[in-house]
């Protein structure tokens, strides 16, 4: 029976001292739950945000994924005039565009900006149920067409825009763009 005794109280002992030490690490553990609390409350704003947009953090878009920010452009009139509208352009570098060219001309015109073309990224054009990639130097509308162009300006500048048409550039269809930044 001595026996026993001994081994209930090395047993008694053991569970007593784990949970002394168990009670030691409690304002620990209590602690790690709060900042984990708090870094998941407030870190919304230490990115800057003003927390309103909720908890969830999203890496920011590529910016070839961006929304593009849109513009319109007109080639030509309906009566025949030869014009652009608008026929100045700025841009600002590293933002994504999205031009939508419109003839509702009865000729066709062309959208010519060589210098332009080389200091941008042309993402695509869209003409149609076509999609064209790669380097674009002018677009040419036939009349009633139209086409998207989406690109990224790359170099600041300010460049020239013409319709190549004979007789197009020198009756007033040019016009002039600028690359901020």
């Amino acid at each position: 029976m001595g026996q026993t005794a001994i081994r209930y109280k090395i047993w008694e002992s053991d569970s007593v001292s784990a949970m002394k030490r168990r009670w030691r690490s409690l304002p620990s553990l209590i602690l790690g739950a709060l900042v984990a609390l708090l870094v998941t409350a407030f870190w919304p704003l230490v990115l800057g945000g003003s927390g309103e947009q909720g908890m969830a953090i999203a890496a920011p878009l590529p910016m070839s994924k961006r929304p593009p920010i849109e513009m319109n452009v007109e080639l030509g009139t309906v009566e025949g005039e030869l014009k652009f509208t608008p026929a100045e352009f700025n841009f600002e570098a590293g933002k994504r565009y999205r031009l939508h060219l419109k003839n509702d001309s009865p000729m066709k015109h062309y959208f010519t900006a060589k210098d332009f073309a080389d200091a941008i990224w042309s993402q695509k054009v869209d003409a149609g149920n076509v999609e064209i990639k790669g380097a674009i130097h002018d677009l040419e509308l036939r009349p009633n067409t139209e086409a998207d162009w989406v690109f990224i300006p790359a170099r600041a500048g300010s460049y020239s825009l013409k319709c190549t048409v004979a007789g197009h550039a020198e009756a007033g269809m040019v016009g002039k763009i600028e690359i901020e930044g």
